[in-house]
């Protein structure tokens, strides 16, 4: 295989798959300098800033831009080749040496372009997948997602409720159960880890926003590698909660970083186990008081949640059956309460 200076690869990557990835790094591995354009119009679904950080983090060599067009040149015909092409010169000021791509219209637009054209798996013999057919099921081709496709798509369900309700034991029940990730609670790390420097119960306003941060980063992370579902001990929003029931009043700052989150589902532990102190915890006597005032905030944002009861297994079952008729059940008409 020859190299060249430079490579081009072009798409709109609804959603990056891993044929995309593939067709990309075998871009890379023949070209000195990479070049991918992600082409956005009116009506797209996944913002275009989205699908060029997924590109970075699967491609980091490349130089990921992004190509706002006319909705008339949303087309994959050869017969748009030429202002294809006229575009994507106008774009990059200069013309590739090769252009990679999988598609019927790359030998036309590369011409148009004056460079060689090499074509990456047609046939989809060895990635047997479209982005066409993830968007209209994602759950069924889960496997063939991108790291960042996947944390798009998952469905993120919160488990949170008052001090020693059982939130962590159901968040890794649910895990085990769907065969999936969970993120800890890293709040409760934090706390611990502070247990012997003498002002354990000291909190400001910083922590939260930092416990609060540094939880949307684990989320995040760990959505990459989840199954459909992402199962997470509490989150942002209840970070939220927890510094009106510490600091008291309300922050701003937290707040803001759960503002533009919205989890599939909140699971709410009810208060109806014993309370089993673990050297941390100093809520038993207003565990009522929590479970109440995490529904009203629930309530008063407008996130959809249900509240579980009764034994472990009870518990979990409960979580199940509203999951799974929320996912597989178009005709069902329960929902979260």
């Amino acid at each position: 295989m020859p190299r060249y200076d430079t490579g081009l690869v072009i798409g709109k990557f609804l959603p990056l798959h891993k044929g995309h990835v593939a067709m990309m790094r075998a871009a890379k591995a023949i070209s000195e300098h990479l070049y991918v354009i992600v082409c956005h119009t009116e009506g797209y679904e996944i913002p275009a800033e989205t699908r060029r950080a997924w590109i970075e983090r699967e491609c980091p060599r490349a130089q990921v831009s992004i190509i706002e067009h006319d909705k008339a040149l949303d087309s994959a015909s050869p017969s748009m080749a030429q202002q294809w092409a006229n575009l994507t010169f106008s774009h990059l000021g200069m013309y590739p040496d090769v252009v990679v791509s999988s598609e019927d219209y790359g030998p036309a637009y590369a011409a148009w372009l004056g460079a060689d054209h090499i074509m990456f798996d047609r046939e989809r013999a060895r990635f047997p997948i479209s982005g066409t057919q993830i968007r209209e099921n994602p759950r069924g081709h889960w496997g063939m997602l991108s790291y960042g496709a996947k944390a798009y798509y998952a469905k993120r369900v919160v488990v949170l409720g008052a001090e020693s309700t059982g939130t962590t034991t159901l968040a890794m029940d649910l895990a085990k159960r769907l065969g999936t990730t969970w993120v800890p609670e890293y709040g409760r790390a934090f706390c611990e880890g502070k247990m012997f420097s003498g002002d354990a119960s000291s909190w400001n306003e910083d922590d939260f926003v930092h416990i609060a941060w540094m939880q949307n980063a684990s989320e995040d992370k760990l959505a990459e590698t989840c199954r459909e579902f992402l199962i997470c001990d509490t989150d942002a929003f209840a970070t939220s909660v927890w510094f009106t029931r510490y600091v008291g009043g309300r922050s701003e700052r937290v707040e803001q970083l759960a503002e533009d989150r919205h989890p599939h589902l909140y699971i709410v532990t009810d208060p109806d186990i014993p309370f089993v102190q673990d050297g941390t915890r100093d809520g038993e006597h207003i565990r009522q008081w929590m479970h109440s005032y995490l529904l009203e905030r629930l309530s008063a944002t407008g996130r959809e949640f249900i509240v579980v009861r009764g034994t472990r297994d009870e518990r979990i079952d409960q979580s199940l059956v509203v999951l799974k008729c929320q996912t597989f059940c178009q005709a069902c008409e329960a929902q979260p309460s």
